[in-house]
């Protein structure tokens, strides 16, 4: 019966007891209690392990791993990146950044148009300036006088669906929509109905007439290096829809970066599997993060430089107000 004395854990302990079972008084004593009914089994001349179960493969068995890697290994002599030492992988010349990140998040070597994508976003998303939320909160911190990795991770704790955060969401609904068939205004319609912000679009500063340099590069990247850009394609239909609308609701730099980058991914060979992978695992917002490092902490060294006093926000840019003024 439910929430009865009979459910609780003495009156089991109770059940299991007069049924014949061993029963310890606690967790601290399960193996005592092992042991001990282990050596009256065989005081009676019997054996405590099954006749037909091989203690040999119980006894040979690996004791279980706390954590597994498939990434890297330094058990050999020389520590590696998949099965490549890794003095190796430094001191090939012509093997860079985007080549580690290749290895240790998606677990290949990846081709030049993959490793050039890579090391081109890695370069434009790496500063945005100094007012954007994460170097804002970099400095101030900075200038409490907190030390490097406090300060980095005040600015790098920022990031999310409104900050850098938005390239995993759009590379999502992007490739959902084309593999489902869905048309940019089928899409548009759908996040209408829902109430919901397209990720990937809008600016609040660029706009159609005064575009954002980063995306006409990366434009240009996916016409010079990609024959099939469908994830693209259906990004500036959704575009094109949305312009209609506000002339800033342009395709911005995480959705540009999130349509091109399913493109390339698609281009040099992964499977649906693996373009869930990229979009599940974070990978895409995991490239904003790991260019947006170089300028967080830039922002911190620069401020230790300047050797900038503590940070105070003018009074004129606050507004005060109390429940007589709503």
């Amino acid at each position: 019966q439910a929430k009865s004395e009979e459910e609780n854990a003495r009156a089991k302990n109770d059940a299991l007891t007069s049924a014949g079972a061993h029963v310890p008084e606690s967790y601290e004593d399960f193996d005592d209690l092992v042991v001990s009914v282990a050596d009256s089994v065989r005081a009676n001349g019997r054996s405590p392990v099954q006749d037909d179960f091989d203690l040999s493969l119980y006894e040979n068995r690996k004791p279980l791993s706390g954590i597994v890697s498939t990434i890297s290994d330094d058990t050999g002599s020389e520590a590696k990146y998949l099965d490549e030492s890794i003095v190796d992988v430094a001191s090939d010349g012509s093997r860079g950044v985007a080549d580690v990140v290749g290895m240790l998040w998606l677990r290949r070597k990846l081709p030049p148009v993959a490793l050039k994508f890579i090391t081109i976003i890695l370069k434009l998303v790496a500063d945005h300036g100094p007012s954007v939320s994460g170097a804002h909160n970099t400095i101030v911190a900075s200038r409490a006088g907190k030390d490097l990795v406090s300060s980095f991770a005040s600015g790098l704790l920022t990031i999310g669906p409104r900050f850098g955060g938005a390239t995993g969401e759009a590379a999502g609904y992007f490739l959902d929509s084309v593999r489902e068939g869905s048309s940019p205004r089928d899409f548009v319609e759908r996040m209408k109905g829902e109430h919901k912000n397209i990720p990937g679009i809008g600016h609040r500063v660029k706009s159609k007439v005064n575009p954002d340099a980063r995306v006409t590069l990366l434009k240009g990247f996916a016409a010079e290096h990609l024959t099939d850009t469908p994830h693209f394609d259906f990004a500036l239909g959704v575009e094109e829809i949305t312009l209609q609308k506000k002339h800033n609701l342009i395709l911005n730099i995480d959705g540009c970066i999130a349509a091109v980058a399913l493109d390339v991914f698609a281009h040099v060979g992964f499977s649906d599997e693996e373009m869930d992978s990229l979009v599940r695992h974070e990978v895409l917002d995991g490239l904003f993060v790991l260019g947006r490092s170089v300028g967080l902490i830039g922002h911190h060294i620069d401020q230790k430089r300047l050797g900038s006093s503590l940070y105070r926000h003018p009074t004129s840019d606050t507004t005060f107000w109390n429940e007589e003024d709503l």
